[in-house]
Order: C-alpha cells, then structure tokens, then sequence
C-alpha cells in the first residue's frame, strides 16, 4: 500500500492556472480445394520470424510454409482414402510430409497415393474420440489438478495433464478408457486477459477507463494500473472487460488537488501491456510541447486525437473539486473515458483523462493528469514496448 499524497496545493511550475468549470467524465465434411499459388506464396514476416524462432534459413522457411499450405487438402484425401483405418495425422516439419496414422496396412498404398506418409498405428480416431467424449461427460467429478485433455495424433492416444503427481482420484477420472495416457507434473493452467491502455474498468459506484500499466521503479512482479482519481476514489475492487474478472484493489487514489489512482493488479491472469487500445504500444514518456499532437483512448469514444493547448492548468470541477497543473487539449472525450490514456504522436505517454467540456459530436476539451507526476511520487516505470 502506499502512502497517500497530502491534500496540498501544489506550486505551478509552469505559466498561469487558469479555473473553469468542467465535468469529470466517470460513468456510472467435403473435398477441400487445392489452396492457390498465390495462397502458399510465403509472406515476409512469418518467414523472418521462423528464421528467428526456428533456426531456419530463409528457402527452408519457405519450403515449409509451402508444405504446410499443401498439408490440409493431403490429409482430407488421405482421411477418405484410410476409411475406418484413419487413425489421426500430422505435419512433420522435418520430412516436410503429412504423418498419417492407419491401423489396417491395407490402405497404406491408397494413403500414399495421395501425397501423405501412412504410418501404422493402435487405436482408430474413433476410438480416440471415444474416450474424450467420456472424460468431457466426467468434467463435474474431475479432480483439480487435471488441467485438460486432448486427443494427441502424434502419440495416437488421448493425454490428460495433471498438475502433480499420481493419485487414486486421478486413477478414477481416466478408469476404463484403453486409449489414454496420463501426463504429470504438468504445469498449472489459468485464463489470462490483457491490461489495454482505453479498455473499459468497472469499480463498485462507476465505470471508467485503463491509462497504463507500471510496476515499481525497484523491480518486483506487482503490477499497477493508472487511471483517474476520481474513479478510485470509491475505493473496492475494480474488474475488466472481455471477460478477465477482476484485476484488483484500490492501491491508492488522489482527487482533487489531484487526479490519479493505482489498482494494484491482485488476479495475475492479466497480463501487463504496453497496448494502446485503437493506437500503437507506448514506448517511454518524454512531455510533449504546446501544439504537439495528442491522442487519448477510452471505452466510450474510443481513439480521438488533437492538440496540447497548455501544460499547466487548474481546473475547478465544482464543488470545491479543484485539480492543479493538468495539461489541456482539444481532444474531445466522454463520460466513461476517464482514467484513459493520452499519447503523443511519438508514442510516449502523456497522462490519464480527468475530464473536459463538450463530447465528441460536437467538439471538446479535455484534461489529462500528467503521468511523470504520478511515476516519480511512487517510485514507478511503465510498462513499455
């Protein structure tokens, strides 16, 4: 936890403040056609990366790029030419040929003449797709350490994971299927979501919007989330959206003197990013100067871009709600893009929204709380990328 900043006004450092009166933007089966020439033409950039990735040369890249273009209309062939036979396949990188498995060498001939490799095996695929429909019907009485099962065509059986070792729970999950093998000491599985720069945030009063992801200057695996103080403010445990759950508690929050919070990120199913929902990854956050283009992302206008009108204002937002030294924009914004991020067109991270005038029918204002201000108090460095 840290310590909250003291409600003080803060000395402008730059120009004359000036007051207005603002709103804070918190919301409450058949033959498959042989692909084209131009279909298997290797693109750059995945042959780069199985250059990088995989060790490959450049031509050795590109002749398995085109195997593997030709494998699917091989192996639905090979798959009517095995009949009952057919016993899984696969792509074996090294021969650059389709493996397809047969339990009759009957059809070996017939297999071949369709470009595949056939390969004897055990069990038919219908019989591997026997036992995974019976561990599916067992899934409200599998143990907790069994994080999945598959039908694996290169082994011809089906493979549960577990995470640890034998025991008599396990021994029953898997009982009376011939065709299973049990892997253990797997490692353990979760879901996992992306921290998004704009991405929609849900607290217990209020919806808002992610600024960025930061850890501490220091080192450690924490992650916390930057965004307005006026959405924090109320506190609890704040959530995503695309179905991530929750991310985490108010680590602390500032309003007014003020405009920031921090969620500490408590679920580590997310995942910190760099990300700029609708932009490009931030990369650093060196100030932009007066006139100097600005983006912000937020979860009710998504991407909007302008100009920096001033680097030093105060803002009265009623009530006795006065902020000092927020930066001003042209850039329109709207309820629930609070809390998002403004990014120069340099791709380096200005600030997170606190409010504006106006909406984005019509044209606007907005307010970003600088985000040096807030990594230098806590001692944090973003996420960049």
């Amino acid at each position: 936890m840290f310590t909250r900043i003291p409600t003080r006004l803060r000395r402008p450092s730059l120009g004359t403040a000036i007051g207005v009166i603002v709103l804070v933007l918190a919301a409450p089966g058949g033959a498959v056609a042989a692909p084209s020439q131009d279909a298997c033409s290797p693109a750059k950039e995945i042959v780069d990366a199985m250059v990088s990735q995989f060790g490959l040369t450049q031509q050795q890249a590109r002749d398995r790029i085109r195997a593997e273009c030709r494998a699917p209309g091989v192996l639905e062939a090979a798959r009517q030419a095995a009949g009952e036979a057919y016993g899984g396949a696969f792509f074996d990188p090294g021969s650059k040929a389709l493996i397809v498995g047969v339990t009759d060498p009957a059809v070996f001939d017939a297999v071949r003449a369709t470009g595949a490799e056939p390969r004897l095996v055990a069990a038919a695929y219908a019989e591997l797709e026997q036992d995974l429909h019976v561990l599916d019907s067992r899934t409200n009485t599998q143990p907790p350490e069994v994080t999945g099962w598959r039908v694996d065509d290169t082994a011809n059986s089906v493979i549960v994971d577990v995470a640890g070792g034998p025991s008599q729970a396990v021994k029953t999950f898997v009982a009376g299927l011939d065709h299973t093998l049990v892997h253990f000491n797997q490692p353990p599985v979760q879901t996992t979501a992306e921290l998004i720069g704009g991405m929609g945030i849900f607290g217990p009063a209020n919806r808002c919007s992610l600024g960025f992801s930061s850890r501490k200057a220091s080192g450690g695996a924490d992650v916390y989330v930057l965004t307005a103080g006026h959405c924090t403010n109320f506190g609890g445990d704040w959530s995503g959206g695309f179905g991530g759950g929750m991310i985490g508690g108010v680590a602390d929050s500032s309003f007014p003197i003020n405009d920031y919070g921090l969620i500490v990120r408590m679920n580590t199913t997310w995942v910190a990013t760099s990300k700029i929902q609708g932009g490009s990854s931030v990369l650093g956050n060196t100030v932009a100067p007066v006139g100097a283009t600005v983006c912000r992302s937020g979860a009710t206008t998504g991407f909007r871009c302008g100009r920096v009108i001033a680097l030093n204002q105060t803002v009265s937002y009623g009530s006795q709600e006065t902020v000092f030294q927020l930066t001003r924009t042209n850039v329109c914004s709207e309820t629930g893009d609070s809390g998002g991020p403004f990014v120069s067109s340099t791709r380096q991270a200005q600030g997170v929204t606190s409010g504006g005038s106006g909406n984005c029918s019509t044209g606007g204002t907005t307010y970003y709380q600088p985000v040096n201000e807030i990594l230098t108090f806590f001692g944090l460095t973003l996420v960049t990328g």
